[in-house]
């Protein structure tokens, strides 16, 4: 069960998590609809980004762990603020066209990428997963964007962009993170005041991982 902490945000008990695998890539990714954020608040997150990632590549190195840590807190701090306050038209939230981002997601998983951990909330999905050896993390974005995309249009009879082009992504580096991560894509929708929100899961259960 789920046994909610003083916050009110459920911890994930007597579940069996995914595993923490230091051989492979593991990322933590968000990808939004088109009106999730005032521009305004995207412009001045990809300004700020753009400066601490020119700064490393001008001196011909990785981003250091101090830079790293700005961009995490950067996104946190502009996006991820916003985008839980479920600004936009929120066509996510939607059952027929939250089922169909969800069916995407588990659709290649074990084929191309291993997904361990999703929350499909209204207006953006976090997903957590290992692409496959040959298949690159852009690849497998795109596709579930665009396939996504044509068939929720259908279904809700509009036309135009759907998703932002833009998506974040973050490769996890550590065990602890790993962790950290899955705990906040399977808390996010009691975080946003979603109570049984059925669209969020992990590997290995089809249960949702919601309030009760």
């Amino acid at each position: 069960m789920n046994s909610p902490t003083s916050s009110g945000v459920p911890l994930v008990r007597k579940r069996r998590l995914p595993h923490w695998e230091a051989g492979r890539a593991t990322y933590f990714v968000t990808f939004r609809l088109a009106d999730s954020l005032p521009q305004n608040v995207l412009s001045t997150f990809l300004f700020e980004r753009q400066n601490i990632i020119a700064t490393a590549r001008q001196m011909n190195r990785e981003l250091s762990p101090s830079e790293g840590t700005r961009l995490k807190r950067l996104f946190s701090e502009q996006i991820e603020r916003h985008l839980d306050a479920g600004t936009g038209e929120r066509l996510l939230g939607k059952p027929g066209a939250a089922a169909i981002v969800t069916d995407a997601l588990k659709h290649f998983d074990g084929q191309r990428y291993d997904l361990l951990a999703w929350c499909v909330m209204p207006n953006h999905v976090h997903g957590m997963l290992r692409p496959c050896e040959g298949h690159r993390l852009s690849d497998i974005l795109h596709s579930w964007k665009s396939f996504t995309a044509t068939r929720i249009n259908r279904l809700l009879g509009r036309t135009g962009r759907l998703w932002q082009r833009e998506y974040y992504d973050h490769l996890i580096r550590d065990e602890r993170e790993f962790g950290r991560i899955i705990q906040y894509v399977l808390q996010n929708p009691a975080k946003a005041g979603l109570k049984r929100w059925p669209w969020v899961g992990m590997h290995g259960t089809e249960q949702a991982i919601g309030e009760e």
